[in-house]
């Protein structure tokens, strides 16, 4: 789900400036790219922070949508990156001292190939599940888009430059892949399929890779078929221990499923498998999907993904441990090999204590740069929107309405963060000056249902408006309120949200006394 700054809406360019007050906090989303090797200043958010700061955690240790992670540790450094599909920037990377406290540093990819399709929006299609790496002293990221097969891009650190993408095996419907270096200097990629693309589903296929990594062997061989116990198989992660080939494998779907292992002597099977986590008794539901990861300490974690409807999915930590030859995931109350995950629990063993750290929600927008928790939905184009340098605003333009326009859905130019609690409040302060009738500018929860809180300008004046979208993305039309005439060009906009995502929207001509809407919006996912 996420939070957006908007937005367009005329035939006409227009200036718009967003200025922010100080925030009660709010979601948490991205852009700023590593590749311009530009790292956020350590922020707190005033509304999750994971870090009990008595040694111990709360999951989720990311209350936010970062889908499908993966971690590695290099030295005593730990990077996570995670799905961000059509959103640009994207491959979003993190950094963290402890794997509780995460940092978000920027992003690998500013623009999405193939760049003329991705200049429009293409919702739920991009980056799926990537994996990160490090060979030989250089960082590896290799991840899918469904519709055209798998890519890679490297660096020599994590903050860049990143290269452009390479494909490096062609294919639609081919996702999740994950490499391997194996010890003798071969390399391997372990993938899955998207049903929705491949018109098959529920196996994880393994072929030889150059171990450069920038082109995979037509030597695809199936290494586990998981239909009839383990239906929708997917997102691998390949893994060496002691002599032993793994893949960590998520399977039966992301709202109700459960982590699988496999296990072979040889990298091309066969494999024997064993469940390692479900939700058991526990809140958690469909627990899976992520990395497993060491201290140097030689704990064992394990980072993955729990689906929250409209929040996203959000990131949370489990202890791992080895028993026999395979790995129990969270707790294992009754004994059985198979771990329920943790709400609470003492954090990892990194030999000393670190600084409380959470991606940002909040920006004053004072740096040369766009901040680091915003995106765009589609490849961004610079007469969007542009900061201003330390002068406090972010300045976005008004761009024109596609033909056949009916809702924002297909809109590109969504300056958009993510939620990032399940209770917060956003605030901004926006001077709209509109050069033409019927432009438009404001605040969006957008999905697949949307609410905005927005200023258009009509005869010559200003009028605000709730407006409300309710099946946006199969096109229906804008509902909105009686608008409230403005006799300034600056308002103050804020919605909060509480548990369910429940938002609840006013605004204020002063900075001081709020007027509140009394319809409420159920926000709901997007993709």
């Amino acid at each position: 789900m996420n939070l957006y700054f908007i937005y367009m809406i005329s035939k006409h360019i227009y200036h718009l400036v967003i200025i922010p007050v100080v925030f009660s906090v709010f979601c948490t989303c991205n852009n700023a790219s590593a590749q311009d090797g530009i790292n956020s200043s350590l922020t707190v958010s005033e509304v999750w922070s994971p870090d009990n700061g008595n040694g111990t955690y709360t999951n989720p240790v990311i209350h936010a949508d970062y889908s499908d992670p993966d971690v590695i540790r290099v030295d005593s450094d730990y990077y996570m990156t995670a799905s961000s599909f059509n959103c640009i920037p994207g491959l979003p990377l993190l950094h963290s001292r402890d794997l509780v406290n995460w940092e978000l540093m920027g992003y690998a990819l500013n623009k999405l190939p193939p760049y003329e399709k991705y200049s429009a929006v293409c919702h739920g299609c991009g980056v799926w599940a990537p994996c990160i790496r490090y060979f030989n002293k250089r960082y590896y990221i290799i991840f899918p888009d469904p519709d055209h097969g798998i890519y890679m891009i490297s660096a020599g650190t994590p903050s860049g430059p990143w290269s452009d993408p390479v494909i490096i095996k062609e294919g639609k419907g081919l996702i999740d892949p994950s490499p391997l270096w194996d010890d003798d200097g071969k390399a391997y990629l372990v993938y899955a399929f998207a049903g929705s693309r491949a018109g098959t589903k529920s196996v994880l296929m393994v072929c030889s890779m150059k171990p450069d990594a920038t082109a995979t062997y037509d030597n695809d061989v199936v290494v586990f078929d998981g239909h009839e116990e383990h239906p929708t198989v997917e997102g691998p992660k390949f893994y060496k221990r002691e002599g032993k080939y793994y893949i960590f494998a998520p399977a039966g779907g992301v709202t109700a499923g459960w982590q699988l292992v496999l296990r072979s002597d040889n990298v091309l099977g066969p494999y024997e498998y064993k469940v390692v986590m479900r939700q058991g008794s526990t809140a958690i539901n469909g627990p899976h999907q992520g990395a497993w990861v060491s201290t140097v300490a030689g704990e064992d974690w394990f980072i993955h993904f729990q689906d929250k409807d409209a929040y996203g999915r959000v990131v949370h930590l489990n202890p791992l441990v080895w028993k026999d030859g395979w790995p129990v995931i969270g707790i294992d109350p009754d004994g059985d090999g198979c771990g329920e995950p943790v709400t609470t629990f003492r954090k990892p063993d990194v030999g000393r204590s670190y600084t409380v750290v959470t991606p940002p929600g909040s920006d004053e927008f004072n740096d040369p740069v766009q901040g680091v928790q915003w995106q765009w939905h589609a490849n961004k184009q610079l007469t969007w929107g542009y900061p201003s340098g330390n002068m406090g605003f972010f300045r976005l333009n008004c761009i024109p309405k596609p033909d056949g326009f009916r809702n924002l859905w297909d809109i590109p130019n969504l300056m958009l963060q993510k939620f990032t609690a399940e209770e917060f409040t956003a605030t901004t302060k926006m001077t709209f000056r509109a050069n033409f009738d019927n432009e438009e500018a404001g605040l969006v929860i957008m999905g697949s249902d949307y609410a905005t809180l927005s200023v258009r300008s009509e005869s010559g004046k200003n009028h605000l408006c709730l407006t409300r979208c309710i099946d946006a993305d199969k096109g229906a039309e804008i509902l909105r309120s009686d608008p409230v005439t403005l006799e300034s060009d600056t308002v103050w906009l804020r919605v909060s949200v509480s548990k369910g995502a429940m938002c609840q929207f006013s605004y204020s001509t002063d900075g001081v006394t709020y007027l509140t809407f009394r319809q409420s919006f159920t926000a709901r996912p997007g993709r």
